[in-house]
């Protein structure tokens, strides 16, 4: 059984995306309130797996857990994408002309904006989790509350669907990263049927620096798809860079990743893995 460290809890949607991602296979969930103690979690016991979002078509980038991935120490072994759905859900007993507010995460409020727009007179209240609103409705009996969130979660709650569906853009994707320690990688992807690299690496403070370092990917036929900067703490102007490359030549990627080595400062690869 595969011990999986996910930030929510049963019936969030990272909790979907890893039963997806071990489809067929027994896990456990070990559930945590913050990104920090999923990381915490594979440190404490090195069995164990972290699943944790990285970005979102929608609301972009999850920058923070760009950092967390560097300073864990952990390996990338997978990736997942999940289309997210949302639904508005409420009691039982309720109905649209009993709820007077909705609860859920800022994120799937701001996906459901449109939707919320037809129905002015719900009162939209912030809470920390989709699946969580749900809960606490379910729980705390709460009359007259509605909570957006998975059907799946409304169903795990026993909660009612008044609409599923609900969300603005109906190609909203989230892409979760699968990790582990270093010593179990090897254990959970087979390195030769990797065909996708993340790496992190700063540039010196010099003009083009960064297009010598695409110029030579482009080169060896490495397909960047996508590139995230963020800044680094204490230094003025300088910057980290998160890169994700696909390749189908396993020589040929390492030929490249030689090749930037003496342009990059402190060049790391945070995994290598079969593209979802």
């Amino acid at each position: 059984m595969k011990r999986i460290a996910i930030q929510g809890r049963v019936g969030s949607f990272h909790d979907i995306a890893a039963h997806e991602y071990f489809k067929n296979e027994q896990i456990q969930l070990i559930c945590c309130a913050t990104f920090e103690q999923v990381y915490q979690a594979v440190r404490q016991d090195p069995t164990v797996i972290a699943l944790a979002a990285i970005e979102n078509t929608i609301a972009g980038s999850l920058l923070h857990n760009y950092e967390l991935l560097r300073d864990s120490g952990t390996t990338v072994v997978g990736e997942h994408k999940l289309h997210i759905t949302h639904c508005i859900c409420c009691l039982p007993d309720d109905d649209w002309d009993t709820i007077t507010e909705v609860h859920s995460h800022p994120v799937a409020l701001m996906q459901t904006r449109h939707y919320l727009e037809q129905h002015p007179a719900l009162r939209v209240v912030e809470a920390e989790d989709t699946a969580g609103s749900a809960q606490m409705i379910a729980e705390g009996n709460h009359r007259g509350w509605a909570a957006i969130c998975h059907a799946e979660a409304a169903r795990l709650y026993g909660l009612k669907v008044l609409e599923d569906g609900i969300e603005d853009n109906k190609h909203n994707f989230t892409r979760f990263l699968v990790c582990s320690t270093p010593q179990k990688a090897d254990m959970l992807r087979p390195l030769m049927e990797a065909d996708k690299a993340s790496l992190v690496f700063s540039l010196p403070h010099e003009e083009g620096s960064l297009s010598q370092v695409l110029s030579i990917l482009s080169f060896y036929k490495i397909n960047l798809t996508k590139i995230q900067s963020l800044p680094i703490i204490g230094h003025e102007w300088e910057y980290l860079f998160y890169v994700d490359v696909t390749y189908d030549n396993l020589t040929r990627y390492r030929q490249s990743i030689d090749a930037i080595i003496p342009l990059t400062k402190d060049l790391k690869i945070l995994g290598e893995y079969k593209g979802n």
